[in-house]
C-alpha cells in the first residue's frame, strides 16, 4: 500500500486507486480509501474505511398474502461524516438453488427499479441511514426463497442473505380419482388448487420431525417422490430401516406417477364449520357459503385452521375438492385416531348430502 502514498499524477491515482481498493479485502467486509486534502504540497492522504452489511435476522417467516420485511443494513467503520452514493440491489433465488439469481430491486438514492413479478410489490424501506431492508407485499407461494442484499460502493461490494420461508402445514394429497394419479405437473396443479404448494424437501423434512407419518410416496417441488416415516413398518419400506424420508429419487415428470405432498401456509382468513337445518349436495353446499360471503373451503385452508387457528370439529364436511373432511385438535372417542389431525373421508358422490366448511378471507 506504500505506494499509494506516492502518487501524485492523476492519472496514475486513478488507475491504481482501484488496486488499492482491491487489495485492502478483509473477510466479510472491504476497505475503501478516502483521498483526503493534502494541503497543496503534493501529498496525498488516506483513511481506511470498512463497508459491514449486516443482517439480524438470516430467516424470516411470513404469511402467505401477507407483507413481510427482509432486514439488511450497512454500515462504516469508522462512521463517516457525510453520506456516500451507494447502490443497494437484491436479488432472489430458489431454496433448493435449482435455478439461476433474478433481479428483485436496484436503488441508487430515491431512484428505484423493480424486475419481473416483483414490480409494484417491492420497495427499499429506508427508515434510517443505512437501511436497506426489502419490504413485499401480497407475498405469493412463489415469493420463497433465498434473497441477497448487495450493497455497492465505487468499486467494491458487499452482501448478505436472507430466506424467505412461509409458516404453514404439510399434507398429503391425492387425487379424487385414487392414489398415485398425479404426475409432477398434476400434482404441483392440484396443490395449488387447494390453496397450496408442492412442498420442498426441507417442509416435508420438519414435518416428519414434528410427527408426520404416511406410507404413500408423493412429489416434492424437486421433481422427487418421498415419504415420511415415524415408525417403521413393514410396508413402508421395513422394520429393518431407522424412521426418516424414504426417497424414490428424481422422477420422470410427466410419465411417473403418485400423490403429492402440499405445504399450506398460514390463514390470513378463518374456516368455519356451516350450521345448516339440512345436509346439502356439493352443490347447494357451495351456494350457502357463497350467501354468506364466503366460498366452500379449499384442503390447505382446512388443514391451516387445523394447525394454526386449533379449529375443532367432529362433523364431516364438503371442501372445494368434492371431499369429506374434518379437523381435530383435540382427540376424544368417536372422532377418528388417537392423534390430533385432519380425518379424510374420500370423495363421495356430488349429490350425497353433508354439511359443510367455508372460507371467509376477511376474517
Amino acid at each position: 500500500m506504500w505506494i499509494c502514498r506516492l502518487l501524485v499524477a492523476v492519472g496514475l491515482q486513478l488507475h491504481l486507486l482501484g488496486r488499492c481498493r482491491a487489495s485492502g479485502r478483509r473477510g466479510g467486509a472491504f476497505f475503501y480509501q478516502d483521498v483526503a486534502d493534502g494541503g497543496g504540497n503534493g501529498e496525498i492522504h488516506f483513511r481506511g474505511v470498512r463497508l459491514h452489511v449486516e443482517s439480524p435476522s438470516v430467516l424470516v417467516s411470513a404469511v402467505q398474502g401477507s407483507s413481510v420485511t427482509l432486514p439488511c443494513h450497512y454500515r462504516y467503520e469508522p462512521e463517516l461524516s457525510s453520506p456516500r452514493r451507494t447502490r443497494v440491489k437484491w436479488f432472489w433465488q430458489p431454496t433448493d438453488g435449482g435455478g439461476p439469481e433474478e433481479g428483485v430491486v436496484v436503488a441508487l438514492g430515491q431512484r428505484h427499479r423493480t424486475y419481473g413479478d416483483f414490480r409494484g410489490r417491492v420497495r427499499l424501506r429506508r427508515d434510517a441511514p443505512g437501511d436497506a431492508s426489502l419490504v413485499i407485499s401480497a407475498l405469493t407461494a412463489d415469493d420463497t426463497g433465498r434473497y441477497r442484499c448487495e450493497v455497492i460502493d465505487g468499486l467494491e461490494d458487499e452482501s448478505v442473505t436472507v430466506e424467505l420461508e412461509f409458516r404453514g402445514v404439510v399434507f398429503p394429497y391425492y387425487s379424487p380419482r385414487g392414489r398415485y394419479r398425479l404426475n409432477f405437473l398434476e400434482a404441483k396443479r392440484a396443490c395449488e388448487e387447494q390453496g397450496a404448494a408442492l412442498a420442498t424437501f426441507e417442509q416435508l423434512f420438519a414435518a416428519w420431525e414434528d410427527g408426520l407419518d404416511w406410507c404413500n410416496a408423493g412429489w416434492l417441488a424437486d421433481g422427487t417422490a418421498q415419504y415420511p416415516v415415524s415408525t417403521p413398518r413393514e410396508a413402508c419400506g421395513g422394520v429393518d430401516l431407522a424412521p426418516g424420508l424414504r426417497s424414490y429419487g428424481s422422477r420422470h415428470r410427466r410419465l411417473d406417477r403418485y400423490d403429492a405432498f402440499c405445504f399450506a401456509s398460514a390463514l390470513r382468513g378463518g374456516v368455519y364449520f356451516l350450521q345448516q337445518s339440512r345436509p346439502l349436495n356439493f352443490t347447494e353446499a357451495a351456494r350457502a357459503c357463497a350467501a354468506q360471503g364466503a366460498e366452500i373451503a379449499k384442503v390447505g385452508q382446512l388443514y391451516a385452521a387445523w394447525r394454526f387457528l386449533g379449529l375443532d370439529r367432529c362433523d364431516a364436511g364438503w371442501l372445494a375438492d368434492g371431499s369429506l373432511r374434518y379437523p381435530i385438535a383435540r382427540p376424544r372417542p368417536h372422532c377418528g385416531p388417537g392423534r390430533p389431525g385432519v380425518r379424510t373421508l374420500g370423495h363421495p358422490p356430488r349429490h350425497h348430502k353433508h354439511a359443510v366448511y367455508c372460507y371467509r378471507a376477511h376474517w
